[in-house]
């Protein structure tokens, strides 16, 4: 539910939306069934890498690290993007069941557009916990899909959704390599490099890159993946308001609307500024003459708690810089 700041503060009163219909499980049933539900984990011995994105909504996994996925993608590795909630009250018109079922489609479509894989966890926006239900949930994701690299939000951030993924994903860290938790699920010989998302948030501590990807070239299917999820950018989300959506049968209003977002998107911080911001990372994988010329980039910091990569591993799990 990542709203960028130039979308107009809209007031809507707090409601709860219940589900028509609900299938009661056991806790243990209903983790393992959101952790198998989705495509199984591709083949092993293809010498691709694994990489599994935890995102709050349907959305962040896209805002964040989309280029990034794309280009992972683009050179035949396995990319799976987790919405850890269902979005179901991330929008100022409609919510419950058809928003979640709306925002759904627009991540796949997304994942259509960026050559990832995405899953939708059956979780209420805006009540993630975290509880150990959750924390077996998302170790069994990550062994599932044999992950090499995990991508979570840091556990500071201003929504709470996104700091108890942060957790939740760090709580992770070392478990998925404990053999009797989880024990369903095939434990992991070797942790995974868990690393934090970009973010604007300065305390306690603001994050600290250790690898900047230039997305210049995999910008255009970015924008189209932003474009994708009309329901939080187009018509501007939880805080957008009708004032956002023109009359549909009015053609030369929704492609200035459509251009609008396009324009705002990159303006936004998080990809006009992000290669500014940490430029001397760039010259220092790209070299001086091309990290100059860069424009657009997404920034990641590498989370103590999981395996250390070094230099030389980090250009290993993010084969671009030589591209």
């Amino acid at each position: 539910m990542r709203t960028p700041r130039f979308l107009s503060a809209f007031r809507v009163p707090r409601r709860s939306f219940l589900n028509a219909a609900a299938v009661t499980l056991s806790s243990f049933t209903a983790g393992l069934w959101q952790a198998q539900s989705a495509e199984p984990a591709p083949p092993i011995g293809d010498g691709k890498l694994r990489i599994i994105v935890f995102g709050a909504h349907p959305d962040d996994c896209e805002f964040s690290a989309g280029g990034t996925g794309a280009k992972w993608a683009a050179q035949g590795h396995h990319v799976k993007f987790v919405s850890c909630t269902n979005g179901d009250i991330g929008h100022w018109s409609m919510a419950g069941g058809p928003l979640a079922r709306r925002r759904a489609a627009e991540v796949r479509k997304c994942a259509e557009i960026l050559g990832t894989r995405a899953q939708v966890l059956d979780i209420h926006d805006g009540e993630l916990m975290v509880t150990m239900e959750n924390r077996q949930l998302i170790c069994r994701l990550i062994r599932d899909w044999r992950a090499d690299i995990v991508i979570s939000h840091r556990p500071n951030d201003y929504h709470p959704d996104h700091r108890y993924v942060g957790v939740l994903v760090m709580d992770a860290a070392f478990m998925v390599t404990v053999p009797f938790f989880c024990p369903d699920t095939p434990h992991l010989a070797t942790n995974p490099v868990f690393l934090f998302l970009d973010d604007e948030f300065q305390r306690p501590n603001p994050l600290t890159p250790d690898v900047v990807v230039a997305i210049d070239d995999v910008m255009q299917k970015k924008l189209a993946a932003i474009e994708a999820l009309e329901s939080q950018f187009y018509e501007g989300g939880c805080l957008g308001g009708p004032h956002l959506v023109p009359d549909p049968k009015d053609a030369v209003a929704v492609a200035k609307r459509k251009q609008q977002v396009r324009d705002e998107f990159l303006s936004y911080p998080y990809y006009s500024q992000t290669a500014n911001r940490f430029r001397s990372v760039l010259v220092r994988d790209y070299g001086k003459d091309r990290a100059e010329k860069i424009r657009y980039a997404e920034a990641f910091e590498v989370c103590e708690y999981g395996r250390k990569p070094d230099a030389e591993e980090l250009k290993r799990l993010f084969p671009f810089f030589n591209a």
